[in-house]
């Protein structure tokens, strides 16, 4: 999708990069012109609206919600129905989306309602699309979330904002939506019937959490390929380690790429690298192996965030062309769930790669002749100097947090609102964890990239690598980094320089691989 392009909702399958860039305010939203959309939503607006004539019983609009399904509501009470529904879920505790996340939540809920089936009005619709086009972000708290039915307690924050009652991020600050809205000269939502629960019992929050995850774990693999490329160019080690044959022989695909990566990192065919040397640690040796795990990973993550960002996920379905009222279970996320507790532990083997890697680099007695903790004092002052000694802690920290938190969340579904929601995905909190574990791991591999640029300065300054036989891409990479990370040469602290470089991860600072 080329940048700043417009997003276009109920025709065609979104992806997770729609939703990415979206969430990076990179091109407006629309609804599309086409007729059958159209037709689609006026027709289930028309049958809910006969139903309620006929005094037909909808679960969520004639009926109370969860185990009260068995309270009827009198039809003057039910115009009411929705926005306590909104109310009393506003209970929502711990730290807020950002409004990246945030913008992630209302495109992938727009997404699911622009499916059709969920018998919602154009004004619900419309001010989705104008909350997106205007940057206003509801304030959502990350904790309350069972993961079914749905995202309840985080999406009645993105439904109470729509009706002007809970906060929002605009223009760089915590406002009213209300206040918002008229001064934009929106008109605040009064929800119809269904509409309360269209908007909140759905995945909306972990599917928008799994494409933000997605597309970072995506990068790690490739940034992983060549940071192991630079570790293996500090250590001498032996590039025959990813030659093209070898892997021939194990036919995983992802695991092929990225040994091929870092084959052509090492320059592999011009200049081989340390022939003589048998083999190396494991953590450069079997690198492809472990982040393989996760590149051959990514389609089948891909096919199951897509499938779910592209369906209706609410309850009851309503299919106005057909005149049906479908009572299901969309709103379970069991797959965004399994998606989610898998990519964790792929990620977080990445983290246990890199900061095996940077325990090599810093140590005497195998990485091969570089200083001790990679110091580049001299004879004089490294008695004193201790180099990247307590930055290998730190990613040895991180790592293990990151580890700690593989416990796979959707097997510990909870039994909850009075047994009616008796088996839970656990979704929400599955993403939440991997997002947790993705910034940890960013910030071992910022740690094992900075190491393995200052490794590669001690070897070139040695004389023992030549800067001129790097490729050009990796050439490029060392002399950008060079620029905002000098030679440690005297104790410094260098937390300033580890966040920048953890930004210039997560905003990927650098193109890799085609």
């Amino acid at each position: 999708m080329p940048e700043h392009s417009t997003t276009t909702f109920g025709k065609q399958r979104l992806s997770i990069e729609d939703i990415v860039h979206i969430a990076l305010e990179q091109g407006a939203v629309a609804l599309t012109s086409d007729n059958q959309f159209a037709k689609k939503i006026d027709s289930a607006v028309a049958f809910l609206d006969k139903l309620l004539e006929d005094d037909g019983v909808i679960y969520g609009v004639t009926t109370g919600y969860g185990d009260s399904v068995t309270v009827k509501v009198p039809l003057d009470l039910v115009n009411e129905l929705p926005l306590h529904l909104t109310r009393f879920h506003g209970c929502g505790m711990g730290s807020m989306f950002t409004p990246e996340q945030g913008r992630a939540i209302l495109a992938t809920r727009l997404a699911s309602l622009s499916q059709g089936y969920s018998g919602v009005s154009w004004d619900m619709l419309n001010l989705l699309k104008d909350f997106l086009n205007h940057n206003i972000v509801p304030v959502i708290p990350q904790e309350g979330s069972v993961g079914a039915s749905g995202d309840l307690t985080p999406l009645s924050y993105v439904a109470g904002a729509m009706v002007g009652e809970r906060d929002v991020y605009y223009q760089g600050e915590i406002k009213n939506s209300l206040e918002v809205m008229k001064s934009l000269g929106l008109t605040p939502l009064k929800l119809r019937p269904k509409e309360g629960l269209a908007v909140m019992n759905g995945t909306a929050v972990m599917t928008a959490l799994a494409c933000l995850a997605f597309d970072r774990a995506a990068y790690l693999a490739q940034l992983t390929s060549r940071i192991t490329a630079l570790a293996s160019l500090a250590l001498k080690g032996n590039s025959h380690h990813f030659d093209d044959i070898l892997f021939s022989v194990k036919p995983h695909p992802g695991q092929q790429q990225v040994a091929a990566w870092i084959r052509g990192d090492l320059n592999h065919v011009e200049h081989p690298r340390n022939a003589d040397r048998l083999q190396d640690r494991y953590s450069i040796r079997c690198a492809p192996h472990v982040i393989g795990v996760l590149q051959d990973s990514l389609p089948w993550f891909r096919q199951m965030i897509e499938n779910e960002l592209n369906s209706a996920n609410d309850n009851p379905i309503i299919d106005g062309e057909g005149e049906h009222v479908l009572h299901g279970g969309h709103f379970y996320g069991g797959h965004i769930a399994m998606v989610m507790d898998t990519m964790k532990t792929a990620v977080a083997n990445l983290a246990d790669l890199a900061d095996r890697q940077i325990a090599s680099l810093v140590d005497t007695r195998y990485n091969n002749g570089l200083p001790s903790n990679l110091s580049g004092s001299n004879d004089e002052r490294r008695y004193i100097n201790h180099g990247f000694k307590a930055v290998q802690i730190g990613a040895s920290a991180y790592t293990a947090e990151a580890l700690k938190l593989t416990m796979p969340a959707s097997v510990f579904s909870r039994s909850t609102e009075c047994h009616n929601q008796d088996k839970v995905s656990m979704g929400t909190i599955a993403a939440r964890d991997c997002l947790r574990i993705l910034q940890l791991t960013e910030q071992v591999i910022a740690s094992t990239l900075l190491a393995s640029i200052q490794g590669l300065r001690l070897r070139i300054a040695q004389g023992e690598l030549e800067f001129t036989s790097l490729t050009a891409d990796v050439q490029a990479m060392y002399q950008d980094i060079s620029e905002f990370f000098p030679l440690l040469d005297e104790d410094r602290p260098l937390e300033a320089v580890l966040r920048f470089t953890v930004d210039a991860i997560q905003t990927k600072r650098w193109s890799l691989y085609a």
